[in-house]
């Protein structure tokens, strides 16, 4: 590949990027501002879909809400602490580790995570076009760039 289709293809990558990044953030910044609607912060709804969203069997402690949300432990018992005194999760002794704490949702957590979720779930059924395409390129861009490899 010589250097002007490298400057056109890390062009092209450049502005498939910024193109994904721009709906991937429009969707976020939705997101945000209906959690602060509902009465949470943003990180709050977060750690409340992780709870729900668990998989089965999964024992949701603060070192899995930690790893989840991308955030240190210390930052997931606040989050979790405030969570517990709104009354929207429940912290339980796990009966098979004294030192580890088991989290489930509240009703109250039931009630709003719900809401929000029909929410994402129509919001994200506009935006999934936009997002797909946007993606796409990124893939498109992506598999042109290996067969030029290639050659």
């Amino acid at each position: 590949m010589n250097s002007s289709d490298e400057d056109a293809a890390s062009g092209s990558l450049l502005e498939n990027l910024a193109e994904f990044r721009y709906e991937l953030r429009k969707f976020l910044h939705f997101s945000e501002g209906i959690a602060i609607e509902a009465g949470l912060q943003p990180q709050q709804h977060q750690l409340l879909l992780q709870v729900a969203g668990a998989p089965a069997g999964t024992v949701v402690h603060i070192a899995y809400i930690a790893e989840r949300l991308g955030v240190r432990h210390n930052s997931a018992v606040e989050l979790v602490d405030r969570c517990v005194a709104e009354g929207l999760l429940a912290r339980a002794a796990d009966a098979t580790d004294k030192r580890r704490a088991i989290l489930t949702l509240k009703r109250k957590g039931h009630n709003v995570l719900n809401r929000l979720s029909a929410d994402h779930a129509e919001e994200l059924h506009s935006a999934a076009p936009r997002l797909t395409r946007a993606l796409l390129q990124v893939q498109r861009h992506n598999s042109a760039a290996q067969k030029l490899e290639t050659r």
